[in-house]
């Protein structure tokens, strides 16, 4: 897994409007006009934010003439999906652990109580 590349999809996601981009683009391929749309901002502010979201791979436009559509590119996604399991697999490991040592002391504390009821 290449950490920059990794890097590189998290810091074009850190902003909430490129979010929202891509959000929408999981719906289906739009053009840079569609995506404009719903946003106070000029075209020219959608271009630097699909730049940021192509550098990072998370959108491609194929070359051509304007209007062009931008599709979302999944395996960017992927990177990411693989990156948060194998971490979210690690808490899960370690919360499990800590689950049975708690319950082992709640078991040790109820024979400690009966035992002194005894």
């Amino acid at each position: 897994m290449a950490t920059d590349e990794l890097s590189r999809v998290f810091a074009a996601l850190a902003d909430p409007t490129r979010r929202d981009i891509v959000a929408r683009l999981s719906e289906g391929d739009a053009t840079v006009s569609q995506l404009a749309e719903p946003y106070q901002m000029t075209l020219q502010a959608i271009y630097k934010h699909l730049r940021v979201l192509e550098e990072a791979g998370l959108v491609s436009r194929p070359p051509g003439p304007q209007p062009r559509s931008v599709r979302l590119e999944v395996q960017a996604l992927d990177l990411m999906d693989i990156w948060i399991e194998r971490h979210r697999d690690r808490v899960e490991q370690r919360n499990r652990r800590l689950d049975a040592v708690l319950s082992t002391m709640k078991e040790n504390e109820h024979d400690q109580r009966n035992t002194h009821r005894s």
